[in-house]
């Protein structure tokens, strides 16, 4: 029997030795990869509560957690004036305190939507949309208002979008500026549909921001605004959509700053279109100059003068309802603009684009007689030009002819700019490609409302290459263009300005209205492509 039982026990450890060294030898897996979202195992008060009258609500995890980008992601609905204090913020815990800083409404539901901010702590799995909501009456209020976010001039809508809600009884045209709203949502980093819940029933004016400063106010220097005219009632089972727009602000000014000697640039917001800028030195009047800064995206002018005999200039800035006048400070300085010529194009001139040339200064005179334009054959061609003085842009037209190359030459005293400035002999030489090397694109429009339109084709950045208005045609070509990716768009353009309008709060005007062709078009060299586009969709 002894026997035995030693017979089992070295039966025993020879098998946890065997396992031992089997360990030594293997390597541990590290298993499949958490890809579950924390569970919340309990909140203090519960969720849904009701007759609220606490400060701080706990809510418990059952792992680790984290909470980022609360400052994004969070949204308090009413708004409250003083934020909570939610910790904690970055570091792990199983819990989240929320210490309410602010004095709550009678007979209000409040709800905590927490976005993508909870994650747990090792994968970052999110407890998505997670709301908290109490009411300080004695019922939840439970009505929705859903809708979709638009872009009224982008084909793709901003993310972290605001839409809000006031009371209809009591709204003014100032509330959006000065008042935070009665219910708020956000459409947050990936969604571009709304859904505002919680809410009780009555009528109120619905709006949406782009809300930069994100203090739930209007500011039109930096947010987009999407409102609609009339008061929505709850509940209701309509889906309302909203688009935004940036308003183009009112025309205004500000203190033209030397440049170099002989020219200022000035700031300013709204639309140049009507500007006129005129100067003085004391009671003598000056010629003055305004063309485009040639920074894209800068919203300033240059004003070139001549070279005067003072220490200032009065500047007088008018445009429609418009009127300032500023005195800046004149000096010479080592910086002095000469006149020089470029050509604004880079590679083939296409059949559809006239050859421009780009000077530095504005030019007050140009002589045909003293400029030619040949061909590979040294056959003179006939030829027009055009000044455009805001662009400072001298543009060449003539008859184009595919595969050939040609030489423009400008001879002494062919340009003279607006300081008496003459060119030296300019020689530029460009050439076109053949028929073949683009492609024709023909768009059928369906359905169109009104007219007249404007129909563009846009690049993948949005850039538009081609453009063309129609007040009665449906059928529109746009022959010989690069083969490219475009999408079409499609403007309603209202007021025949021949460009697209944004709209006005204030004015409770909308922006003009604009559709997208779904799909990107693919042309090709040497392809004709037909297009169909129906606007009713």
């Amino acid at each position: 029997m002894r026997k035995i039982y030693f017979i089992i026990l070295f039966v025993i450890l020879s098998l946890l030795v065997t396992i031992s060294g089997c360990a030594k030898r293997g390597t541990i897996s590290g298993g499949l990869k958490d890809t579950i979202a924390p569970k919340i195992i309990g909140s203090s008060p519960e969720n849904y509560k009701t007759n609220f009258t606490g400060k701080e609500i706990k809510i418990v995890f059952d792992e680790l957690i984290k909470v980022k980008d609360i400052s994004k992601q969070l949204i308090i609905s009413p708004p409250m004036k003083t934020a909570p204090i939610i910790v904690p913020q970055g570091s792990a815990s199983k819990f989240i305190s929320i210490k309410i800083q602010d004095t709550l409404q009678e007979n209000t539901t409040y709800s905590f939507n927490f976005g993508q901010s909870i994650t747990d702590n090792n994968e970052g799995n999110p407890y998505s949309q997670f709301k908290y909501v109490f009411s300080t009456g004695s019922y939840i209020d439970s009505l929705t208002v859903v809708g979709k976010i638009k872009d009224a001039y982008n084909q793709k809508p901003d993310n972290f979008v605001s839409v809000m809600l006031y009371d209809a009884q009591t709204f003014k045209d100032s509330t959006v500026y000065k008042e935070t709203p009665l219910y708020v949502t956000n459409t947050l980093d990936s969604l571009k549909v709304f859904a505002l819940e919680n809410l009780k029933e009555g009528e109120y004016y619905i709006v949406a921001m782009k809300d930069k400063n994100g203090n739930n106010k209007y500011d039109p220097k930096t947010d987009k605004i999407g409102f609609l005219k009339e008061p929505i009632k709850t509940p209701s089972e309509i889906a309302y959509q909203l688009e935004l727009f940036a308003e183009k602000p009112v025309f205004k000014a500000e203190k033209p700053i030397q440049q170099t000697t002989n020219k200022y640039f000035m700031a300013y917001s709204g639309n140049t279109k009507n500007l006129k800028v005129t100067a003085k030195t004391g009671s003598q009047d000056i010629d003055v100059k305004v063309t485009k800064f040639p920074t894209v995206g800068k919203d300033s002018v240059q004003l070139f003068v001549p070279k005067i005999e003072s220490d200032s200039i009065q500047f007088f800035v008018e445009n429609e309802g418009y009127s300032k006048s500023f005195v800046s400070k004149y000096k010479e300085l080592k910086e002095t603009d000469t006149l020089s010529i470029t050509t604004k194009q880079t590679g083939a001139l296409r059949f559809v684009d006239n050859l421009v040339l780009k000077s530095t200064t504005p030019l007050s005179s140009f002589d045909n007689s003293k400029m030619k334009l040949i061909n590979k054959d040294s056959i003179a061609l006939d030829f027009t030009t055009e000044y455009i003085e805001f662009e400072q842009e001298l543009v060449f037209n003539f008859k184009k002819e595919e595969d050939e190359k040609y030489i423009l030459e400008l001879l002494p005293g062919a340009i003279t700019d607006f300081y008496g400035e003459t060119n030296d002999t300019i020689t530029q030489k460009f050439g076109t490609k053949t028929y073949a090397d683009y492609g024709n694109l023909r768009v059928n429009l369906k359905n169109v409302n009104r007219f007249p339109i404007i129909v563009e084709l846009l690049n993948n950045k949005g850039k538009v290459l081609a453009s063309q208005t129609s007040e009665k045609e449906t059928v529109l070509n746009f022959d010989l263009v690069d083969p490219l990716l475009y999408t079409i768009r499609v403007i309603y353009d209202d007021n025949g300005n021949g460009e697209w309008d944004t709209g006005n709060f204030l004015e409770k005007k909308q922006a003009e209205e604009i559709i997208y062709f779904p799909k990107e078009i693919d042309v090709r060299a040497n392809w004709d492509v037909e297009q169909e586009f129906d606007l009713k969709y």
